[in-house]
């Protein structure tokens, strides 16, 4: 269940993206991905590890939500359910 947000304001020449998934790993974890940059570029990332899916998720849903403050901007991205 990837999560893509966005912050696009022309006036500012700013056009960021945000990106959150959780993919198993290879040691019976589980990663949350947490990539972010200007749209249209190659991102930053860094990958969080988690003992179990439940944890990943839950710290994918905390970190979206702070995300979607009103004072940052972030808005879902069209193509996201």
């Amino acid at each position: 269940m990837p999560v893509e947000l966005r912050r696009i304001d022309p006036a500012k020449n700013m056009h960021r993206f945000y990106r959150l998934d959780v993919q198993p790993d290879l040691f019976g974890g589980v990663l949350l991905m947490k990539e972010w940059g200007r749209i249209g570029a190659h991102g930053r990332m860094v990958a969080e590890r988690y003992d179990t899916e439940a944890l990943a998720l839950d710290a994918l849903q905390r970190q979206a939500e702070r995300k979607q403050d009103p004072t940052l901007r972030y808005r879902k991205a069209p193509s996201c359910p």
